[in-house]
């Protein structure tokens, strides 16, 4: 709830006319209290998870031709009961896990300092803070799917999230529900350091769910625009550690990939990336071979 009771007070307080963002939210939130503006996350993460995925859901059922080359485990084809059976699982842990965490978390954002008034953070302030949650969310978030590796977090915990050996858009927070409370711990974990406006705090949690959709779409699209950000895991890079399941150790990063290469755990990728590269040219050329021999026996007939 904003502290001025009109636009003309706000713009007194802050020595200058309100900005056009600044004019929409003071009318959208100046009269709710900061508990329900906070409460807006629930609705954005099932908003966001009911309709990411829908594109690659398409693209699972209508496998048009066009895309099937980017898919990255072209056998595994997942029909529509597949993808119910996920959805309503996931929104169920929302339910029952994660909207009361969120909630019940209020009076921990508050004192924290998350704030809902004017004036608006602007855009660099927005950036500077998202790369410093990106990387804070990144380190601890390794460290904890790494130790849901050990023989125990995986078969009483983290096995239920790797029953989709190969990924897909819906599994993407599929998993037990102590796990989404586990791995969802350092992405609060930044905004408590460094605290932000609270529009600032939606836009995180709802690019950080974009960001695992995509790594989870078992697509991996030449021209993304993840495809630019530097050391970025995408849905390759993540697929390995779905393929390899119980026995991964490799692969481990959320966003970015600097940890694994840091603490060695992207070495079997890498390996299977340089195999997979000299069969690729190996085969290119013994292709070369057979039609430059198909040449010259239609020169010597």
């Amino acid at each position: 709830m904003l502290r001025f009771a009109s636009m003309g007070e706000a713009e007194v307080a802050m020595g200058r006319d309100l900005t056009a963002a600044e004019t929409a939210w003071f009318r959208y939130s100046a009269g709710m209290h900061d508990f329900w503006l906070y409460a807006h996350n629930v609705v954005f993460l099932l908003l966001v998870y009911t309709l990411a995925p829908l594109p690659f859901v398409m693209a699972e059922l209508k496998r048009p031709k066009a895309i099937q080359k980017y898919k990255l485990q072209p056998s595994v084809h997942f029909p529509v009961a597949t993808f119910v059976k996920c959805y309503k699982n996931v929104v169920k842990t929302f339910i029952v896990a994660v909207g009361p965490l969120q909630l019940l978390s209020y009076p921990t954002v508050k004192w924290v300092g998350i704030r809902t008034g004017l004036p608006l953070p602007s855009v660099w302030e927005v950036v500077a803070q998202l790369a410093v949650y990106c990387l804070v969310e990144d380190y601890f978030s390794y460290w904890l799917h790494r130790a849901l590796h050990c023989r125990w977090g995986y078969q009483h915990i983290h096995r239920i999230h790797h029953e989709f050996s190969a990924p897909m858009a819906f599994a993407a927070p599929y998993a037990h529900w102590a796990e989404v409370l586990i791995l969802g711990f350092p992405a609060f974990l930044g905004p408590a350091l460094v605290p932000c406006h609270i529009l600032t705090l939606w836009l995180w949690f709802v690019l950080r769910h974009v960001e695992a959709i995509e790594t989870h779409c078992g697509y991996d699209f030449p021209q993304t625009p993840t495809k630019y950000i530097p050391f970025y895991v995408g849905a390759e890079y993540h697929d390995y550690h779905h393929y390899v399941g119980e026995k991964s150790h490799s692969n481990f990063a959320s966003v970015f990939t600097y940890c694994d290469y840091v603490y060695g755990t992207d070495k079997g990728y890498r390996y299977q990336k340089t195999q997979l590269a000299k069969l690729k040219a190996q085969g290119e050329a013994n292709k070369q071979n057979e039609e430059m021999n198909g040449l010259w026996e239609t020169s010597d007939q």
